[in-house]
């Protein structure tokens, strides 16, 4: 295949999945105010679009509120967008993109699905925007951390002091939590012996991680939990000391990208869990029906979403006093001794030495 021809394909895979995402960001949110109204008793937007039907001598409503995101981007579009006088005005500006962008350049390793062929074109070794790249793992891990400079920067940038505040906490909280995550992430990547995230999907098509690692997979999706900075690690907006943080000087559509990207990055980070510890676009029937790939890796998704947003219902925001010490005295610890005990049963694994002690062990117990 040419340097043209890979090209032409990036942008037409990038296309679809960018397109595939937005729509997703919207109607993520709809998901969440929908299972929130649920779980508190309440009915939800059902206002904004709904197919009505007759229904026993009245009307029901099917679907009601499927237009709500679209009513809600309207309004941020039509919204006034004053820029305060004694900001930043290029950091201001460019803090919002810098908020956007890493959230969607995450998704351009993830594989969506396996090779198929589509008419004259062949999606080779996986479905993804850049397939095949061998340091995939490194690449998420980069980008995430390019991801709070937006925060930081528009906090900054704000001139404000509540503002400062939220985004001097984003980096502190970014620091404590990313170090878990980040060595949890060796855990997939040395099971697999690969960065390579089609070759850790691959790894899991016998059983997925999650039930082999299982404490691994609740450290980082509590650690993906406090780097997206949703309840109840949400202290750099909480509305009760900080007057809502770092996007306080922020309206309109400026407003709207910084919420667009809380909302894209939860996507970007269901679909890395779903990867490592879900078996990514793996499922029954993919290996002959390749297009289901898409269809698992989507319902896993979902699902994490649906527990990021079932905590928030749950559970209360903790103290800024607690959300340090949880990263660094209980969440860091348990992910360093996981990562050390897997090393050394893998290391064990490869020499022979494990499968005796596995026997002898068998035996004590069975008699």
């Amino acid at each position: 295949m040419t340097p043209g021809e890979i090209a032409i394909r990036a942008l037409i895979i990038g296309f679809i999945i960018s397109l595939a995402v937005i729509t997703g960001f919207a109607y993520t949110t709809l998901l969440e105010r929908k299972v929130l109204a649920r779980l508190q008793h309440r009915v939800g937007p059902n206002r904004a679009g709904y197919i009505p039907i007759p229904w026993r001598g009245g009307e029901k409503r099917l679907l009601g509120g499927f237009m709500q995101p679209a009513a809600d981007a309207v309004k941020l579009f039509f919204k006034e967008d004053p820029t305060p006088v004694k900001v930043d005005r290029v950091t201001y500006n460019i803090a919002p993109m810098l908020a956007v962008i890493p959230a969607i350049l995450i998704l351009a390793v993830i594989p969506w699905a396996p090779a198929f062929r589509l008419g004259p074109w062949r999606f080779t070794p996986y479905f993804a925007v850049a397939p095949g790249i061998n340091v995939g793992v490194l690449f998420i891990l980069a980008i995430t951390s390019i991801s709070v400079y937006g925060i930081i920067l528009a906090g900054w940038a704000s001139n404000n002091k509540y503002a400062v505040l939220g985004g001097i906490r984003a980096s502190a909280q970014m620091i404590s939590y990313e170090l878990a995550l980040g060595i949890i992430v060796l855990i997939p990547i040395m099971m697999a012996n690969s960065m390579n995230l089609g070759d850790i999907v691959a790894a899991q098509q016998p059983i997925w991680f999650i039930f082999i690692q299982p404490l691994a997979a609740i450290v980082f999706f509590i650690a993906a939990l406090a780097e997206l900075q949703r309840a109840p690690f949400d202290l750099l907006e909480a509305e009760q000391e900080l007057s809502a943080g770092f996007n306080v000087e922020y309206a309109g559509m400026r407003f709207g990208m910084f919420f667009m990207a809380e909302y894209m990055k939860m996507i970007s980070l269901s679909a890395i869990f779903s990867t490592f510890f879900l078996g990514g676009y793996g499922g029954p029937f993919v290996d002959r029906l390749p297009w289901l790939g898409f269809i698992y890796i989507i319902l896993k998704i979902v699902f994490c979403l649906f527990l990021m947003i079932w905590i928030r219902a749950s559970l209360p925001r903790l103290r800024y006093d607690q959300l340090m010490g949880f990263g660094w005295k209980g969440l860091l610890p348990i992910a360093v001794l996981n990562f050390i005990i897997t090393a050394v049963l893998i290391v064990m694994a490869e020499e022979g030495t494990l499968a005796p002690i596995i026997d002898t062990v068998r035996q004590f117990f069975i008699g």
